[in-house]
C-alpha cells in the first residue's frame, strides 16, 4: 500500500482514498484506487454492503484498519472531477447548517445518469409540418414541444409531459410534424452574444449598470443590493452585469423564486443574447438536467437561469450571481437540508472570487443591515422605467363599510373595479389564500373538518370539489353530511380564498371575463405560464390571485390593485409579520400601472392606523426599515442576534417531548455562550402526516458562536426509534 505524496497529482492503482458517498453516513470510507487509478475530486461508483452508490474521492484514506478488508473502488464515471471550489463550499454549507457532508452532496449531484458513457441517444424535436387532423392528444404534444422552445425529447419524456401514449408522438413522427434524429447525449448550449445591443437605459440604470459591470470585471468578490421600485428596470441592469460577466469567459447564474416567472424571462434573455440559456428547475426534462449539470461542468454552458437548488450546480468558472427577489421565502429550503439560497449565494460567491447581486424593489431586512454594516455595497433605481409614476396608494377602511354578511368586496373597491370595466382596463383582486374557503364547520354540532394526519384543517377547493390539507396534501371529496354529527346539509365554508372571491367577482360583475392565478388550480407548470401570458395580452378582466401574482409578472392592461385583506399577514407572532406584510403589499401594487396608463392600489383594512399600513402608504421605505431594524435590535432577533430551531418529531408523542427535555437539561454548551433556550414546546401545527411535532428555539448574541455550541449540544443526547431532528439555522418561519 503506497500514498501519494500530493494528493493534487492523483492516486495510483490501490492507493487508499477516502470517498465521501451520498449515503446518509457520518464519515467518509475508506476503499483502494481502481486499477486506472483516480484524482482528488474524481466521482466515483464504490461497493457499500451488496449496492453500489455515488460518491467523490475526498482525500487519502485513513487507514487504521487491515487493509485486506479494503474493497476497491468499482469504476471512476464520465464526468468532470469535483473542483476544489466546490468541495470547499460544501464542507462550508454544510458546517454553517449544521447539516451531514453527504446530504450536502446529494444536492451537488441531483442529476440523472450521472454515470452514463456519452454515446448518443434518440430525440424528437418539433418538425416541419403540421398534421391535417389535430386530435386531442396530438395538440397536447405540439403544445409541449412548442412551450419548451425547441428543446429535444427522448420518446418516454415526450409522452409523459403531454400525457400521452409514445404511439401518439410516433404517429407525428410519420406525419412530419416531429423530427426524430440519433444526437449526442449531452451537447453545449448555443453560445450567447453579449454584444447585441440590449434595451436603452435611463441615466440612473446605465450608472448601476456601469457600477456593476465594473465589478464584475474586477474579477473579485462582492456583494451588491440592487434596489428599485416596481418597474424601475432592475433586470435590463443586471443583465448588463450579465452581458460582462460572460464577456469575460466567466458563467452567470441567475436564481428565480418562481418557476412561473421562467417563460417571460428566458424571453428577454433571449432578446438581449440571441439565444436561450441553460435552465435548471423541476420543470425541465431529466434529460436537460443532465445535459445543463454536464455542460456546466464543462463549460458549455455559459448562462444557466434556475430555482435555488441551481446554487450546487458544478459552474466551472462562476463569475456572477444574481438573486431575483431575494426578499422571497421561497429561497429558503424548510426541509431536508435547511438552507437559504440567499446565504448560500454569497458564500458560493466568497469562494468562487465572483460578484453577487441581490436584486428587489423591497429588500430582506438582512440584506439592507448588511447594506447599513458595510459590508454590502448598494444602488438605487428612484423612478419608473419611461419616468411611468407609481401606483397611488390609498386604504379603505372597512369600518366605514358597508359590507354584506357572506362578502369581502367594499363597495368603494367595487366602483372602482367599475370604472376599469368601463375603461377596458384590467383590475387584480389579491388574497394570499388558495382554495374556496380556510374552513368548512357543521352549522349543527359546531364540528371543524380537519385533516386526520395533521392538526390542520382541511381547505375547502370547490373548483375540484375536494377538500384538501395544505400541510401533507391528503385529500378527500366534500362529504354530504357532517363527519361527526352525520347531518346532512349543514356544512358551510367559513373566510374566502381565491375561488370564492372569484365567486362573488362573477356575481358582481356578470359580464367581465375572470381568471384565477393560483399555484393549485393548473395541471403543470407550462399550463400556469400559458395563463399568465393570456392574461397579460388582455384575455381576462379581472383578476384573482394570491402571492403567485406579485412576483415579478408584468400586465401592461392591469392598472388597480384591490388587496382584500390587508391585516391578514399582520396576524400571529412571528418576528417577521411586518416585514412581510410591507414587502408584499408593495410587491403586489406594483403590479399596477406598468405600462403608459395611471394605477392605483386600494388596500382594504380594519387597521388604516397600523404603523406598517401607514409605512405602506406613504411609500416611506427607509423609514420603515430603520422602524423595524430598532424593534429588532432591542430583541435580540435577526438580523441583529442569531437563532437556531430544532424540531423534534415522532409518531409517539411521549418519545419527543422525552428526548426535548432531555435536551433541555443538557444546555451548558448553550449557557456557555450566554444563548437562551426556549421550549421543548409543541410547534404550531403540532402534527403533520401522522408525526407529532415539538420545537426548541436557541437565541443568541449576533457573535455568538452559535453552530459550534448547538453542534455540542446536540451530540449529548441521541435520538432514538422513529425520531427525527431538524436542526434550522437562522429559521425563516416557526410552524
Amino acid at each position: 500500500m503506497t500514498r501519494p505524496t500530493d494528493p493534487q497529482t492523483g492516486f495510483a492503482p490501490g492507493d487508499l482514498v477516502a470517498v465521501l458517498t451520498t449515503q446518509p453516513l457520518d464519515r467518509t470510507l475508506d476503499y483502494r484506487a481502481p486499477d486506472r487509478g483516480c484524482s482528488l475530486g474524481d466521482f466515483v461508483e464504490v461497493p457499500l454492503g451488496p449496492r453500489r452508490v455515488t460518491g467523490v474521492v475526498w482525500g487519502p484514506g485513513e487507514g487504521g484498519f487491515d487493509p485486506a478488508k479494503v474493497r476497491p473502488v468499482h469504476r471512476v464515471l464520465d464526468a468532470i472531477p469535483m473542483r476544489d471550489e466546490m468541495r470547499v463550499f460544501l464542507a462550508r454549507a454544510a458546517d454553517y447548517t449544521l447539516t451531514p457532508l453527504p446530504a450536502m452532496l446529494r444536492l451537488a449531484t441531483r442529476t440523472p445518469g450521472l454515470g452514463h458513457d456519452v454515446g448518443t441517444r434518440r430525440v424528437y424535436a418539433r418538425g416541419a409540418a403540421t398534421p391535417e387532423r389535430m386530435t386531442d392528444a396530438r395538440r397536447r404534444v405540439m403544445a409541449v414541444l412548442d412551450d419548451h422552445g425547441g428543446l429535444t425529447f427522448t420518446l418516454s419524456e415526450l409522452a409523459g409531459m403531454a400525457g400521452v401514449g409514445t404511439s401518439v408522438v410516433k404517429g407525428l413522427v410519420r406525419l412530419g410534424a416531429i423530427d426524430e434524429r440519433e444526437a449526442p447525449r449531452d451537447t453545449p448550449y448555443p453560445p450567447l452574444d453579449p454584444d447585441l445591443p440590449g434595451k436603452p437605459l435611463a441615466s440612473d440604470q446605465a450608472a448601476a449598470a456601469a457600477k456593476l459591470s465594473e465589478a464584475v470585471r474586477g474579477g473579485a468578490y462582492g456583494t451588491t443590493m440592487l434596489r428599485g421600485v416596481t418597474g424601475s428596470g432592475k433586470t435590463e441592469v443586471y443583465l448588463e452585469a450579465v452581458a460582462a460577466c460572460l464577456r469575460s469567459g466567466r458563467q452567470a447564474l441567475v436564481l428565480l423564486p418562481e418557476i412561473a416567472l421562467t417563460a417571460e424571462f428566458l424571453a428577454r434573455v433571449e432578446a438581449r443574447f440571441g439565444a436561450r440559456p441553460a435552465e435548471w428547475h423541476h420543470g425541465v426534462t431529466q434529460t436537460e438536467r443532465r445535459r445543463c449539470w454536464k455542460m456546466v461542468a464543462e463549460g458549455g454552458a455559459q448562462f444557466v437561469v434556475g430555482a435555488r437548488s441551481s446554487l450546487f450546480l458544478p459552474f466551472r468558472d462562476l463569475g456572477l450571481i444574481v438573486v431575483d427577489e431575494e426578499h422571497d421565502t421561497s429561497y429558503k429550503q424548510e426541509d431536508g437540508v435547511c438552507y437559504s439560497a440567499r446565504d448560500m449565494a454569497v458564500l458560493r460567491a466568497s469562494i468562487a472570487s465572483a460578484q453577487v447581486v441581490l436584486a428587489s424593489a423591497t429588500p430582506s431586512l438582512e440584506t439592507w443591515a448588511n447594506v447599513e454594516a458595510g459590508k454590502y455595497a448598494a444602488l438605487t433605481l428612484t423612478s419608473r422605467f419611461g419616468d411611468r409614476a407609481m401606483p397611488r396608494m390609498q386604504a379603505i377602511d372597512m369600518r366605514a363599510q358597508d359590507v354584506p354578511a357572506g362578502r369581502w368586496v367594499s363597495p368603494a373597491l367595487r366602483a372602482a373595479v367599475a370604472e376599469r370595466l368601463e375603461r377596458g382596463e384590467q383590475s387584480l383582486l389579491f388574497l394570499n389564500r388558495r382554495g374556496y374557503a380556510p374552513v368548512t364547520v357543521c352549522r349543527a354540532c359546531g364540528h371543524m373538518i380537519g385533516c386526520d394526519h395533521c392538526d390542520a384543517r382541511m381547505v375547502e377547493h370547490r373548483f375540484s370539489k375536494r377538500l384538501v390539507c395544505h400541510q401533507c396534501g391528503e385529500s378527500r371529496p366534500v362529504p354530504p353530511a357532517c363527519p361527526s354529527c352525520a347531518v346532512e346539509g349543514r356544512l358551510a365554508p367559513v373566510g374566502p380564498g381565491v375561488e370564492r372571491m372569484a365567486e362573488e367577482a362573477a356575481a358582481l360583475f356578470p359580464d367581465a371575463r375572470i381568471e384565477v392565478l393560483s399555484s393549485d388550480l393548473h395541471a403543470s407548470a407550462r399550463a400556469l405560464k400559458a395563463r399568465i401570458e393570456a392574461i397579460a395580452a388582455g384575455a381576462a378582466d379581472i383578476v384573482v390571485g394570491t402571492q403567485l401574482v406579485a412576483k415579478g409578472h408584468n400586465f401592461p392592461l392591469l392598472t388597480l390593485v384591490g388587496v382584500i385583506d390587508a391585516d391578514l399577514g399582520l396576524q400571529g407572532s412571528d418576528l417577521r409579520a411586518a416585514e412581510r406584510t410591507f414587502q408584499l403589499m408593495r410587491q403586489v401594487a406594483g403590479r399596477a400601472g406598468r405600462a403608459e396608463r395611471p394605477g392605483a392600489a386600494l388596500l382594504q383594512t380594519f387597521q388604516p392606523e397600523h404603523p406598517v399600513i401607514r409605512a405602506i402608504l406613504a411609500g416611506d421605505e427607509d423609514g420603515f426599515w430603520r422602524a423595524e431594524a430598532a424593534e429588532r435590535r432591542a430583541a435580540g432577533v435577526p438580523p441583529y442576534g442569531r437563532m437556531a430551531g430544532i424540531v423534534l418529531s415522532s409518531p409517539d408523542l411521549q418519545a419527543v417531548f422525552d428526548l426535548g427535555r432531555a435536551l433541555a437539561r443538557a444546555d451548558a454548551p448553550l449557557r456557555r455562550i450566554g444563548a437562551d433556550l426556549y421550549g421543548p414546546a409543541p410547534a404550531p401545527i403540532a402534527r403533520i402526516r401522522g408525526r407529532h411535532r415539538v420545537r426548541m428555539l436557541v437565541k443568541a448574541d449576533k457573535s455568538a458562536p452559535l453552530q459550534a455550541a448547538v453542534a455540542e449540544w446536540l451530540a449529548a443526547v441521541k435520538p432514538k426509534g422513529d425520531i427525527r431532528l431538524t436542526v434550522d439555522i437562522d429559521p425563516q418561519s416557526f410552524y
